[in-house]
């Protein structure tokens, strides 16, 4: 019996020390974490017309980037924002309506997420289309 409470002693100590280890190691690490992006404190404001013909040739998608809705050649005109978010590059969002506009502002990293992968997708010859989430070949 005693060499049972010896046992279960000796475990409780060595479990001690490795937590006690673990929490020294993290207080020791000097790098703070990186603050998470508060994608929702952005804005979109109205672009000047030289700032949006520059980027309107970059732009990835042919759609609106929340609908999937065709952006041109249709009775809708585009709507075209600046995303503006400090520490952010500023980046062109196009929609077809403005109840697209709200749904971006509730979840913008979503759809800056949506028109970043447009872009890795575009850059490997392919088109990524919004409504289907998913690249399509050339």
């Amino acid at each position: 019996m005693q060499s049972l409470l010896l046992l279960s002693g000796l475990l409780s100590l060595v479990g001690w020390s490795f937590a006690a280890a673990g929490a020294a190691d993290k207080s020791a690490d000097p790098t703070p974490a990186a603050p998470a992006i508060r994608w929702t404190a952005g804005k979109l404001v109205k672009p000047d017309a030289a700032w949006l013909a520059k980027a309107l040739t970059s732009y990835p998608l042919s759609t609106c980037v929340v609908s999937g809705d065709k952006l041109e050649g249709t009775t809708m005109t585009p709507q075209d924002y600046v995303f503006q978010l400090a520490g952010q590059p500023d980046r062109l969002v196009r929609f077809c309506c403005g109840d697209c506009r709200k749904d971006f502002e509730k979840d913008p990293a979503k759809y800056i997420k949506m028109i970043d992968d447009a872009v890795a997708a575009k850059a490997k010859g392919a088109i990524a289309s919004p409504a289907t989430k998913t690249p399509t070949a050339k």
